[in-house]
């Protein structure tokens, strides 16, 4: 059965989806900038 991507629980046994942060989207961002700097000096 497909669920919608937006809800948080199953619509037949009721488990709740974990949720991303928006912590994790900047962590990988930093990083990659991070990477970049070293990278390029």
């Amino acid at each position: 059965m497909e669920v919608d991507a937006e809800s948080s629980t199953c619509p037949i046994c009721g488990y709740e989806f974990p949720t991303r942060g928006g912590t994790l989207k900047w962590v990988a961002i930093v990083l990659v900038l991070l990477l970049l700097l070293l990278w390029i000096f």
